[in-house]
């Protein structure tokens, strides 16, 4: 059967179903202007605009931000190169826009709207007839095609991965694109898809793509890049041809004429630019820089203004991270008594002025937490089929990372940390803690690409020494840094895997068994679980909250139990230091604060 005969016969049923009083029901449940991950949306098909959106907010100006490290690629989609976030977020445009005010959600944008049955084996798209691309031609279903196959082929393990899972896609008319989903049984998936960028197949060379390169891609979104220098900055300029000005979902968004992104080496220069009002917004993640670093001119006379404003998603894992492939971090009891050794206690007080919480879970801070819980039914009947996969006092909700008296030597943690490290054969012999077997001293090297990681890399490091472990810490530049990570070319890292508040298919390129494999993925620890697997695959399986959030609870359960991190610690709100020329919506979206509704008060 044809494509066009096939949406022939689609059509002539939902018009015969109308007609005879059968089918308006099914067709509004089928036509969406928005997707949820669970439930509905929040906001009305004729919503105006997004709640946290100020639609009459001025226009124009110029904001400059800044990034830490270096970029060699204007494409982040792929393997290869080193590349800032702004194609995605700025050049290219996805079918549908998430939601910064609820968990998983997202209305429409290229596409007008999405049909998708309720078993999810399937979703259509019907594009807006008035996207365009920068260059004036027109966004069809052939581009979204084009980009889908391109992603499958090179793009990251996590598209690759999630793309792979799609039987079939079909382009039913320029305008219309349906994707098969029948026997993923990935509920996700959809949402997936109506994420992914969409790049011009015009102007895009599928023989290319997976090479780094700084030719400023064809796209359709509020942005085009005007000027890059390697390694230095990126210059966008507000497209003033923009097709997408008055939808609902982007008034009151991008109302900066320019955007400019620098680029500086290390923290220090970063922080010492941002003072002398080199850039303009800044979220500062150094607990201490924010206690004292802003006691500066330019705080006092207003030039800049300071806020904490709260963030209401989940906490993700912060922590120094065990690469289980390397033979000294194979056994869970070697990685749990090396946490007793952190002294979060001390560090919290000495280095960061006790503003921060220690990290007890993957989803810290909210319901999707296993801390402090006892499994429930549905989590017990989930891990039922591994017995021993997690500990009686991880099930119990009894664990908490290991405290201390804060005194940087306590005793009774050192003890306990020796008494594991005995039972998983490793012995303390004049000051150096030795394989009982062969002798082979307990050395290795924590890597870190900044002066920050690099200080608290170093407290460990004396901690560790304690017991007669040798940690070397080695700091690289970027390039080398991610070059290794994607290699897995490490011991030990510091690293924070964000937790968003509908967790999903970034779970399998965080922890599966396929990740643990693929280079590039951030399966850094080499987590490899049928446990672990099993329960990615369930929470995206999941069709009630109530069930979704039991399955993310057994899975934190699995990640604690398998020790792969020494748990570090959280900040609990969203520290905003700006100029004070900057202004914002008074109201927060659940994720926090967005530039991308900010504005500049006009002269």
């Amino acid at each position: 059967m044809g494509r066009k005969l096939r949406h022939f016969l689609r059509i002539l049923a939902l018009a015969a179903g109308v007609g005879l009083g059968l089918c308006p029901a099914a067709a509004a449940e089928a036509l969406r202007h928005g997707i949820a991950m669970h439930g509905e949306p929040a906001l009305e098909p004729d919503f105006p605009h997004l709640p946290y959106a100020d639609p009459d907010a001025p226009k124009g100006g110029r904001i400059v931000l800044a990034l830490q490290g270096t970029f060699d690629s204007l494409n982040p989609l792929i393997v290869l190169g080193v590349a800032p976030d702004v194609v995605p977020r700025y050049v290219l445009q996805s079918l549908m826009i998430r939601s910064q005010n609820e968990p998983f959600t997202l209305y429409g944008l290229v596409a007008r709207s999405a049909e998708m049955p309720d078993d999810r084996s399937s979703i259509t798209f019907n594009l807006d007839p008035r996207a365009r691309f920068s260059d004036g031609h027109p966004l069809t279903a052939e581009d979204v095609r084009f980009t889908f196959e391109l992603l499958k082929k090179h793009g990251k393990p996590f598209h690759r991965s999630s793309f792979g899972q799609v039987k079939a896609v079909d382009i039913e008319s320029p305008q219309r694109i349906r994707f098969d989903l029948s026997g993923s049984n990935d509920r996700e998936l959809p949402l997936i898809i109506a994420m992914m960028p969409i790049f011009a197949a015009h102007a895009t060379d599928p023989e290319t793509f997976d090479r780094t390169t700084l030719t400023p891609p064809v796209g359709s979104g509020p942005y085009a890049i005007s000027e890059v220098r390697p390694g230095e900055r990126v210059v966008l300029k507000r497209r003033a041809d923009y097709w997408g000005n008055d939808l609902p979902v982007t008034r009151g968004l991008y109302n900066f004429d320019e955007i400019r992104y620098d680029f500086y080496r290390d923290a220090n220069s970063l922080f010492e630019a941002f003072k002398a009002g080199l850039y303009d917004f800044r979220i500062e993640g150094d607990a201490s820089r924010w206690a004292t670093g802003y006691d500066i001119p330019a705080v006092r006379s207003g030039r800049i203004a300071r806020e904490g404003v709260p963030i209401r998603l989940p906490k993700g894992m912060n922590g120094f991270v065990f690469n289980t492939r390397r033979p000294h971090f194979s056994d869970p009891k070697v990685r749990e008594a090396l946490g007793y050794l952190f002294d979060f206690e001390w560090v919290n007080r000495n280095l960061y002025f006790s503003l921060l919480t220690r990290s007890d879970s993957y989803f810290a801070g909210s319901d999707l937490s296993s801390a402090g819980r006892p499994a429930g039914e549905r989590e017990r009947e989930l891990l039922a089929p591994y017995p021993g996969a997690v500990r009686e006092d991880i099930l119990e909700g009894r664990w908490a990372p290991p405290s201390s008296d804060g005194s940087g030597r306590d005793r009774d943690t050192a003890r306990h940390a020796l008494a594991l490290l005995g039972e998983a054969g490793w012995t303390l012999d004049g000051g150096v803690l030795r394989k009982q077997a062969t002798g082979e001293p307990f050395a290795f090297e924590m890597l870190v690409n900044s002066r920050q990681q690099e200080r608290l890399a170093l407290n460990f490091s004396q901690s560790l020494g304690r017991v007669g472990i040798r940690a070397r810490v080695r700091l690289v530049d970027d390039v080398q840094y991610w070059r290794r990570l994607a290699q897995f070319d490490f011991d030990m890292v510091q690293w924070v895997w964000p937790a968003s508040a509908s967790p999903g298919n970034e779970q399998r390129n965080r922890w599966s068994s396929g990740a643990a494999e693929r280079s590039g993925s951030l399966n850094y620890a080499g987590a490899a679980s049928p446990a672990i697997d099993r329960m990615i695959e369930a929470l995206l399986e999941a069709r009630s909250r109530e069930d979704f959030v039991s399955t993310v609870r057994a899975l934190d359960r699995l990640l604690l139990s398998g020790f792969y991190v020494v748990p570090l610690f959280y900040v609990g709100e969203q520290w905003l230091a700006y100029d004070s020329s900057l202004k914002r919506p008074a109201t927060i979206p659940l994720f926090g604060a967005s530039i991308d509704t900010w504005w500049r008060a006009p002269h």
